[in-house]
């Protein structure tokens, strides 16, 4: 995730019920519909681009626009073709060159696929990589995670081999280790947020550090509101309130800085299900620059949006 700077009131709340703004009828291929969605990205003027795992392309929508759902990229069937991808699992986008940045998971490779009308293509930026998730910074410098090797490194975009910022001490629960990262955000003083997702945990490491922080759960598998169950998507405001889709737990929580010991359920925790206030594996969590929260519901084939409160 890219480091949108979102002013969210402390004691902001959300409304229970979704409403679904992509998928939602059933597992498929058509344009209204999703297969597995991973991460997404909300751009500045509220577009959402959702990285459409299992149909191996990136779908995009417009605010408000629920019908107008278009696929940007891939699409061409699942294959290692500079025109195709293979269950992509994040995506974002690079304001400066308006492109996509996309990890192509079953490819082993990051790609960049240009935004403009008629790109039929991308290109390979990193390739011989697990990657996972994707984050930049505001200097540009791109973040992923490799969920073979347990870490996470730092590329100046065109740089191959990048620098390690996270893990890499093999799999483990050490404060050096990581054991499967998966989505990643960044924010202003370049610390990386990682979700650590067989540890069942979310660490935060500083920028040049050797170890990270364990800023949410760490406490073991389960569904206590000091644990979590297989962490995924995640975003941090700017008051450094932590936000984390629960995946196995069915639930997004909120864990404000400094409390590392316990957060609280904003949305979810209603059990695993398809009703308006319930998820089966939230996977890609995101706000809109309003606070408005976007959360992709893995299993249930769809994107589900939570407008914020403002009563408060």
């Amino acid at each position: 995730m890219c480091s949108l700077l979102v002013n969210i009131p402390a004691n902001a709340k959300w409304t229970q019920n979704g409403v679904t703004i992509a998928g939602g009828n059933g597992e498929g291929s058509a344009t209204n519909q999703l297969y597995y969605p991973h991460g997404h990205f909300v751009h500045d003027d509220e577009t959402v681009v959702i990285a459409d795992c299992m149909n191996h392309r990136i779908m995009q929508w417009k605010n408000g626009d629920t019908t107008n759902r278009q696929v940007v990229t891939g699409g061409n069937g699942q294959g290692n073709g500079l025109h195709q991808l293979d269950r992509p699992t994040d995506v974002l986008i690079d304001k400066e060159t308006d492109s996509l940045i996309i990890c192509d998971w079953g490819n082993g490779r990051v790609v960049r696929w240009s935004r403009r009308n008629g790109t039929t293509q991308g290109e390979v930026l990193i390739d011989n990589i697990n990657c996972y998730g994707l984050a930049m910074d505001e200097k540009r410098y791109l973040y992923v995670s490799d969920v073979g090797k347990d870490e996470v490194r730092r590329y100046q975009l065109g740089e191959k081999n990048g620098t390690l910022v996270a893990g890499g001490n093999g799999e483990g629960a050490g404060l050096n280790q990581l054991n499967y990262p998966t989505f990643l955000f960044v924010d202003r003083d370049r610390s990386v947020y990682v979700s650590d997702k067989h540890n069942h945990r979310v660490m935060k490491w500083v920028k040049g550090a050797k170890e990270g922080i364990v800023v949410a759960g760490g406490q073991g598998q389960g569904s206590a509101l000091t644990q979590l169950n297989g962490p995924n998507g995640l975003f941090v405001d700017t008051l450094g309130t932590l936000y984390i889709a629960d995946s196995w737990n069915s639930r997004v929580m909120r864990w404000t800085q400094g409390d590392k010991k316990q957060g609280t359920v904003i949305v979810g925790g209603n059990g695993q299900g398809a009703g308006a206030n319930q998820f089966n594996d939230p996977e890609g969590l995101s706000f809109d620059r309003h606070g408005n929260l976007y959360v992709s519901d893995f299993s249930n084939n769809r994107a589900q949006r939570f407008s914020i409160e403002y009563d408060l």
